[in-house]
C-alpha cells in the first residue's frame, strides 16, 4: 500500500515559504543600500515594513520543524486521507498569509493565521497518533 506523497510535497513548499518574507527584506535593504560588511547591523535603518518581514522569516523557522515533524509523523505511521492532505494543504495558505498580516502590520489576523497553522500541525499529529481520524 502506497501513501500520499502529498503532505510531503507540502513539507517541501513549506521549506521554500519561509524565505518568502525575506524577499521583502531584501528589497529594502536595497532601497537603503546593502551593507556587506555588517549585513545584520542594517536590521535598525530597515523601515517598520521590512522589520516586520525580518520577523516573519524568524518565525517561519520556529514553526517550520513542527510542520516537519507533523508531516513526518502521518508520513512515517502510514496515515493518510482527505483530513490529512487538507491539514497538510491548508497550512500553506495559512503561513502565507501570516507572513503578510505580519509585514502589514495587522496583529489581530497575523494572531489568527498563526492559531490556524498550529491547528493544522496539532490536527496531523492528532491523527498520527490516532487520536483522531
Amino acid at each position: 500500500m502506497s501513501v500520499s506523497l502529498i503532505p510531503l510535497y507540502c513539507l517541501a513548499a513549506a521549506a521554500a515559504l519561509i524565505y518568502l518574507p525575506f524577499v521583502v527584506v531584501a528589497f529594502a535593504r536595497l532601497q537603503i543600500g546593502l551593507d556587506y560588511s555588517a549585513p545584520r547591523a542594517m536590521f535598525d535603518k530597515l523601515p517598520p515594513y521590512a522589520q516586520r518581514a525580518t520577523w516573519a522569516h524568524q518565525n517561519a523557522f520556529e514553526s517550520f520543524p513542527l510542520f516537519a515533524a507533523a508531516v513526518l509523523m502521518v508520513y512515517l505511521t502510514h496515515r493518510e486521507g482527505t483530513l490529512v492532505n487538507t491539514l497538510a494543504i491548508a497550512y500553506l495558505p495559512v503561513r502565507l498569509a501570516y507572513s503578510f498580516f505580519y509585514i502589514a502590520d495587522i496583529p489581530p489576523l497575523r494572531s489568527a493565521m498563526w492559531a490556524l497553522g498550529m491547528v493544522c500541525i496539532g490536527g496531523l499529529m492528532a491523527i498520527a497518533l490516532r487520536l483522531v481520524g
